[in-house]
């Protein structure tokens, strides 16, 4: 992902547009999108600062809280493969992927057998 355009810039251009030129004669002016004319305008009515928005962020991980029960089943079953805990969890109502009960157990030091098939 680019990084955001600096807020000197972004002051320049809603100054311009504060001062009466369109907004597509700023974004010509200033080698930029109309859209980003716009945007910042309406940020810097909204908000007064034309400063960008968080970038990214951080995901919860779902599965923390249901930790004692996770544990709990694979001491229980030693046998129980991922399509099995996902199953139970969907039955307690807590709907997840493959890869976050993957990267769960990886995270926390835990195994299970991986292929039912499989002795």
């Amino acid at each position: 992902m680019t990084r955001p355009y600096s807020n000197d810039l972004r002051e320049r251009v809603v100054a311009a547009v504060a001062g009466g030129q369109s907004c597509r004669v700023v974004a010509e002016r200033f080698d930029i999108a109309v859209s980003s004319v716009v945007k910042w305008s309406q940020r810097h009515r909204v908000t007064g600062s034309v400063s960008p928005g968080k970038m990214g962020g951080h995901r919860r991980r779902v599965l923390e809280s249901h930790r004692a029960f996770i544990v709990e089943r694979i001491e229980q079953i030693s046998h129980l493969t991922l399509h099995q805990l996902k199953d139970e969890l969907a039955a307690r109502g807590i709907a997840v992927s493959h890869n976050a009960i993957w990267q769960f157990m990886r995270r926390e030091g835990l195994s299970f057998k991986k292929n039912a098939i499989r002795p």
